[in-house]
């Protein structure tokens, strides 16, 4: 397949998503998960039968995990002011992002979601409308929220709110990424903890990814981070008073050991790993910067639609392990790898945060069920149609949120393994049930 060929592929998805977007008015609906055999049942599911669950959780609140679904519903939480590649586009223009989460959610996770679009730009305000809506929900997943804003959000609510608080963009790319790193140096014969790291983006994901490296076991002082003005050093004036975005400015004291100074080329300079996390592309990161890296390097480009650099432009220059966001090419760091299996164990032991180390479990464990099925350099991670990388990755957060002792229940590791199971395998059966008997019909045909 030649590069004109290629890129025509690379658009098809967009083609498709015009026509597929209106022909379903929407990705997902709410339908009823209880039997109603009659009218009489109406009594029994409202009034005057209900009193009895809504006193009942009056006089013991935890009790609205068995008597309602919020043992097993969460908010995707966004105001759309970072949304995919394409930036601050606000609440109305994200729903579909937000909506396509929910969808991924429930057909890999079997976890309810609903898109929650908040126009709120303030922070503040943001933060006061999820917690007023918390009651609803098991869980919040943050999204598409613009940096810094996203990091006060989020520490704010996990200290505020007694359910799970979770940001995507930070946590969720972080654990996939970090499981794709290690999978990929393993390929490449190299070990994290002498690995030279470059991240070029200095994000959410960026920043989360490096301290999450940093927990893992990578070297701070390999670990070279470059923003839109250059690399992140102790002599980086501009982020020592930066006072918004503090974490930066943290990092540049932690990590560079070696005072790498300069641009994307300069960090690039015999690095082993390269994970961007930028501007969409083609071009934001040039073939011949990636020339200058170490033997066999390992390249994540992740931006969305349109990774920094494509696949054919890194192999030109010796890139053998190579990674998008997308699912059209192999190597697909994705959060969607992720976050359906880590809530599915998150919420199967009722865990009130979902700590840094919980995350990492779920690194190692997608890392693992890679491995266990044979590494390639196209094949680092899982893909989304294997359905023990959810499963794995949901006892595996599970059991760790019961180890650091922040999980409401006690499950030994074959019930965590059943439920999980079951409940992913439900959803799928029941999404393939509806389109064999025609409730969900056939899309329309594009070229």
């Amino acid at each position: 397949m030649d590069e004109k060929e290629l890129l025509e592929r690379a658009k098809r998805p967009g083609k498709a998503a015009m026509a597929w977007h209106p022909f379903y008015r929407g990705k997902m609906e709410v339908i009823p998960k209880c039997r109603v055999r009659d009218f009489s049942d109406f009594g029994v599911w409202y009034t005057p039968g209900v009193a009895e669950p809504c006193n009942d959780i009056a006089a013991h609140p935890e009790r609205v995990f068995e008597h309602t679904n919020r043992w097993n519903y969460i908010a995707v939480a966004s105001n759309g002011t970072r949304v995919l590649g394409l930036g601050d586009i606000g609440p109305l223009a994200g729903y579909p992002v937000m909506e396509g989460k929910a969808l991924l959610f429930k057909y890999l996770g079997g976890v309810d979601s609903t898109a929650l679009m908040i126009d709120a730009k303030d922070p503040e305000r943001f933060i006061d409308t999820v917690k007023a809506v918390a009651p609803t929900f098991g869980g919040i997943n943050l999204e598409d929220i613009r940096t810094p804003d996203c990091f006060y959000i989020l520490d704010r609510l996990r200290k505020e709110l007694d359910i799970p608080v979770w940001h995507d963009d930070q946590q969720g790319t972080a654990a996939i990424t970090l499981a794709g790193i290690i999978n990929g140096l393993k390929v490449a014969g190299k070990r994290l903890p002498e690995a030279r790291i470059t991240l070029v983006g200095a994000g959410a994901a960026n920043i989360c990814l490096a301290l999450t490296l940093m927990k893992a076991g990578a070297s701070p002082g390999k670990i070279v981070i470059a923003d839109s003005k250059g690399t992140l050093h102790s002599g980086r004036k501009d982020l020592e008073t930066d006072k918004k975005n503090p974490k930066k400015w943290e990092l540049a004291q932690k990590t560079n050991s070696e005072g790498v100074a300069g641009d994307i080329a300069a960090a690039l300079k015999g690095a082993d790993v390269l994970v961007s996390a930028s501007k969409p592309g083609p071009g934001t990161i040039k073939k011949e910067w990636l020339g200058g890296m170490a033997h066999n390097p390992v390249v994540f480009a992740e931006a969305n639609p349109v990774p920094e650099t494509w696949p054919w432009e890194a192999k030109e220059v010796g890139v053998r392990i190579f990674g998008t966001g997308r699912s059209d090419f192999p190597n697909q760091v994705n959060n969607s790898i992720g976050f359906p299996g880590i809530f599915r164990g998150t919420l199967d032991v009722r865990a009130s945060t979902i700590t840094d180390e919980m995350h990492i479990a779920a690194a190692h464990s997608i890392a693992k069920t890679a491995e266990e099925k044979g590494l390639r350099e196209d094949y680092l991670v899982p893909t989304m149609d294997e359905i023990s990388v959810f499963i794995n990755t949901a006892v595996a957060v599970a059991e760790k949120a019961m180890e650091q002792g922040v999980a409401g229940l006690k499950r030994s590791r074959q019930d965590l393994r059943e439920t999980a199971e079951f409940l992913i395998t439900t959803s799928r059966e029941k999404t393939n049930l509806m389109m064999d008997n025609g409730f969900i019909l056939e899309p329309p045909e594009t070229d």
